[in-house]
C-alpha cells in the first residue's frame, strides 16, 4: 500500500479521542470505584482526523506491514448470543482462519467480547452490554503481551516465549452492515513508539496494562465502510518480534458523520487470540 494509492482513497473527516500528555502513568479502574475516586486519571481530547476507506486497497494489506487486514470469512454461527456455539464452532473457525493466514504453528483463542451499543450508556454499566470503546488504544503493551501468555498457558509459557508470538484480535459485525460506531485502525508504520502510553488497568484481583495513544498528525487512519457479517477485521495488538514489522495497531470506535440517522446500533464480536510461530 503505497503513499500515492493512499492519497487517492475515499475519505471522511471524523473525531478520534486521544490521550492528553501527562506526567504520571495513567490508570483506569475496571470496576465501580468507591465514592469520590475517579474511574480514570487519564484525560482525553478529540482530534479531527482523516479516515480513509481501505476497501480499494484491501488486497494489499499485510499483518506484517500495516498490522491489520480485512478478509471475507463467513461463519456457520447464525446467533452470536449462543455462547456454546461461539465457544466451540466460532473459536474453531477462527483458529483455522488464523493458521491459514499467518502460517502459525499454534493459535489459542482466550476470550471474546460482544458489544452492543446503547445510546447514552457507559461501558461496564450495570445491566448493559459492553459498549464500543471510543478512545484510541491498543490492547497490549511490551510488558502485558508476554504476561498474558504466562497467565494463560502456565508450564508451557516459558518454552513458548522463546519463540515469536503475536496477539491478534478478530473483529466481526454480528448485525450488518456496520454503519453506527464503525472501527478505525491505524497503519502501524505511521505510529511512533513515543505515541504509545502504558496505562494500568486495575481489576479487583489483578492489574493489566494497555496503551492509550497521544495525538500525532502523522497517524494514517483507515476503516472498512459497511462491514458485513461475513467479513472480519484482523488487528495485531502485539508482536514479540522487534525487527521493523508491525507490532501495535491503535484502534477506536468513532462517530461517522455520514451514518444515516436510522442506522441500527452497532453489534460486534471480537475474539482475542495468541498466535505462535516456529521462528
Amino acid at each position: 500500500m503505497n503513499i500515492s494509492a493512499i492519497e487517492e482513497l475515499p475519505r471522511i473527516e471524523a473525531a478520534l479521542r486521544y490521550l492528553e500528555p501527562m506526567s504520571d502513568k495513567p490508570r483506569s479502574l475496571e470496576y465501580e470505584p468507591p465514592p469520590g475516586v475517579p474511574r480514570t486519571t487519564a484525560v482525553y481530547r478529540d482530534h479531527t482526523v482523516t479516515i480513509r476507506d481501505v476497501r480499494p486497497v484491501a488486497s494489499s494489506l499485510s499483518l506484517e506491514r500495516q498490522g491489520f487486514q480485512v478478509v471475507t470469512a463467513a461463519s456457520s454461527v447464525q446467533d452470536f448470543r449462543d455462547e456454546e456455539a461461539v465457544r466451540t464452532r466460532y473459536y474453531e473457525e477462527t483458529v483455522s482462519l488464523l493458521e491459514e493466514l499467518t502460517g502459525a504453528s499454534r493459535v489459542v483463542v482466550f476470550d471474546h467480547t460482544i458489544r452492543r451499543r446503547i445510546p447514552g450508556a457507559a461501558d461496564r454499566a450495570a445491566g448493559t452490554p459492553r459498549q464500543p470503546v471510543p478512545r484510541v488504544h491498543n490492547d497490549y503493551t511490551v510488558k502485558s503481551g508476554p504476561q498474558r501468555v504466562r497467565d494463560l498457558l502456565g508450564e508451557d509459557a516459558n518454552d513458548l516465549l522463546r519463540r515469536r508470538f503475536s496477539v491478534i484480535n478478530v473483529w466481526r459485525p454480528i448485525r450488518a452492515p456496520i454503519q453506527d460506531a464503525p472501527l478505525a485502525v491505524a497503519d502501524a508504520q505511521s505510529v511512533d513508539s513515543d505515541d504509545l502510553v502504558a496505562t494500568d488497568l486495575v481489576y479487583p484481583d489483578r492489574t493489566g496494562e494497555i496503551y492509550y495513544v497521544k495525538f500525532n498528525p502523522s497517524h494514517r487512519w483507515f476503516y472498512a465502510p459497511a462491514m458485513r457479517r461475513d467479513e472480519v477485521m484482523l488487528i495485531k495488538c502485539f508482536d514479540s518480534a522487534d525487527d521493523g514489522r508491525a507490532r501495535f495497531v491503535p484502534h477506536s470506535a468513532f462517530v461517522d458523520p455520514t451514518t444515516p440517522a436510522d442506522a441500527p446500533p452497532r453489534e460486534s464480536i471480537e475474539l482475542r487470540t495468541l498466535v505462535f510461530y516456529e521462528e
